[in-house]
């Protein structure tokens, strides 16, 4: 029976959300002769009713290496919280998803393909819930998505960070100075972790593990005692002190106007405090999101838009594509939600200890 699909990225960018369209279009079209429509600005397009695009083999030919979406995103749009501007002027969020779903049936969309991280998954949940036909792709440069070994976009922002530290770490050489590098993580340090002991790290301070910055300036100490006058230190940005709290730069009403932000800069100034060389710091900041996928990313996106076509045929509705081991799987979308941390105690960081980094 011939189907007509959505599909729609949610959340934040990430390198291979363009890849797993074209994969989800392809696959749709040649495998099972069904139309494809792209949902334009996420669950905020789909609850304004914005007109979706259709999607041939000819408008996602060039998407495989092309970073971004080309259906855009809504970071915060979601039709369980859609804000509305009283006549005081004051903004308000009513629960619309009652018109998402009304829209899904105005435009003959049999069933939906959701790219996202843990929000994007958890309003799919709930859709689902009330009865509508959806099934998801595990996406976020975190990793930090439950049930699924590794998410695309993942691997470019831990190349871009290592990339990063490569080149600080001639700069650092060449003046004798601490080099601080700021990475995205807001509750998992997975890209600090990993892109810190690829690039060859002194200390990785994440949110898993309180530090104490006075560990990390008897690490530099010692360095500088063995006759090493430099050092790398990467710092996730929702890493906090021992008895502290993250650091915002900016605050709202709820958790999604939090915006994390001066850890990097106040490690920095602790340091400077500590130890006998120059300090510098770098926030990577959303150069992390952008550019093209690696082609690992573009593998595993393509592996994951497939199988989400084929979640459609069998009617999975509330389920997600995963990878485990090197097998794609279903897993129920209410455990995808939960949220996957750095073991402090487990195999990466103990190697990494081994190694001599320290994590305060």
């Amino acid at each position: 029976m011939s189907k007509r699909i959505g599909i729609l990225t949610g959340g934040g960018d990430a390198p291979g959300l363009n890849a797993v369209i074209r994969a989800a279009v392809l696959t749709a079209q040649n495998h099972y002769g069904w139309e494809v429509a792209g949902i334009l600005k996420g669950f905020d397009g789909l609850s304004a009713g914005v007109p979706p695009i259709p999607l041939t083999e000819k408008d996602v030919r060039e998407l495989l290496a092309r970073g971004g979406t080309i259906l855009g995103a809504a970071n915060r749009g979601s039709p369980f919280a859609q804000p509305v501007q009283r006549p005081n002027r004051k903004i308000e969020y009513e629960d619309a998803s009652h018109i998402a779903l009304s829209r899904m049936a105005e435009q003959g969309l049999d069933a939906l393909i959701v790219a996202g991280g843990d929000g994007t998954m958890a309003i799919a949940h709930r859709l689902v819930k009330m009865g509508a036909a959806v099934v998801g792709v595990p996406k976020t440069i975190d990793n930090d998505l439950g049930s699924t070994d590794t998410t695309f976009g993942f691997d470019t922002a831990i190349n871009t960070a290592t990339e990063a530290l490569d080149k600080l770490q001639t700069t650092a050489e060449s003046h004798h100075r601490v080099m601080v590098l700021e990475v995205m993580g807001r509750d998992a340090g997975w890209i600090a972790l990993h892109a810190g002991v690829a690039g060859g790290a002194d200390a990785i301070l994440i949110p898993e593990i309180p530090f104490n910055i006075e560990v990390v300036c008897q690490k530099i100490r010692q360095a500088q005692l063995s006759g090493r006058n430099h050092s790398l230190i990467v710092v996730a940005e929702g890493a906090a002190p021992v008895n502290g709290q993250q650091q915002y730069k900016s605050k709202g009403s709820g958790r999604a106007d939090l915006r994390l932000g001066g850890v990097g800069h106040t490690v920095g100034n602790l340091l400077a405090e500590c130890v006998a060389a120059e300090v510098r710091v770098t926030v990577l900041g959303h150069v992390q999101r952008g550019g093209q996928p690696t082609p690992y990313d573009r593998w595993l996106a393509t592996r994951f838009g497939s199988a989400a076509v084929h979640l459609v045929a069998q009617e999975k509705w509330g389920y997600m594509v995963a990878l485990q081991g090197n097998t794609i799987v279903p897993v129920k979308m209410e455990d995808a939600i939960r949220m996957k941390f750095v073991d402090p105690t487990g195999e990466t960081v103990m190697m990494a200890r081994d190694l001599g980094i320290v994590f305060g």
